[in-house]
């Protein structure tokens, strides 16, 4: 069976070589009352001499734990607004972010690295969905006919649908013509408020008869459809 090995306090060690000091005792008598050998005694004797005058010494002055802390607080909170000016300044798209994680870094974990980027952990789990076939036939056949008929809302733009033969309800088309960016073209309230700051031009033809061609000109914008585009 191994024995182990004792592990003496410093208090029992300062006693026993304070024993030693006195003379009183042999070696041999102090190992046989404390249990320990004599050349342990032996060796706390001369670490116990050798350590007194450092009592009478000038003790080390130990630094108070504010000091200590205080700068390392401060080089914390620069850190910490310098990352959140960064946040706030750092204009990436949520796709750039996600090309600039590393799940293979050694260090930082993926939830350390999206909240140094400012991007939810959602954003980098989460796949990015796309528009099925049926819905892109759809927004296709809503941007045609919004063309022709712009003061077409989402009511009338469903039955139109239905006379195509799809059968689509009316949230769908909402969300498509909302996810395109379109909305029917018609009056709302308050119209004939003018808006703040806004400079109210002259009717420059008020009063005046066209009486031949080519006396007044207008011009209009639109754009064409196209295969690949608009122009």
């Amino acid at each position: 069976m191994v024995s182990r090995r004792r592990r003496h306090t410093p208090e029992f060690k300062a006693k026993v070589a304070l024993e030693a000091a006195r003379g009183e005792k042999t070696l041999s008598q102090l190992a046989s009352e404390f249990g320990v050998a004599p050349v342990q005694i032996s060796r706390w004797k001369r670490h116990w001499l050798a350590g007194i005058p450092e009592v009478f010494g000038h003790p080390q002055r130990v630094p108070e734990l504010e000091t200590v802390t205080a700068p390392l607080y401060q080089e914390i909170g620069r850190l910490k607004m310098a990352l959140d000016w960064l946040k706030k300044n750092l204009r990436l798209s949520v796709e750039a972010k996600r090309r600039g994680l590393e799940p293979a870094h050694p260090r930082l974990s993926i939830r350390r690295q999206c909240a140094l980027l400012g991007l939810p952990r959602s954003s980098w789990y989460t796949k990015v969905g796309t528009e099925s076939p049926e819905n892109l036939q759809l927004m296709r056949l809503i941007d045609e006919q919004y063309i022709r008929t712009p003061f077409y809302g989402s009511r009338r733009m469903t039955a139109w649908l239905h006379t195509q033969g799809h059968a689509v309800n009316r949230k769908r088309v909402q969300r498509l013509m909302r996810l395109m960016g379109i909305a029917g073209l018609a009056p709302k309230p308050g119209t004939r408020r003018k808006g703040p700051g806004h400079t109210v031009y002259p009717y420059l033809l008020d009063g005046i008869k066209l009486t031949a061609a080519n006396q007044v000109w207008s011009t209009d914008i639109t754009y064409c459809p196209l295969r690949q585009g608009y122009m």
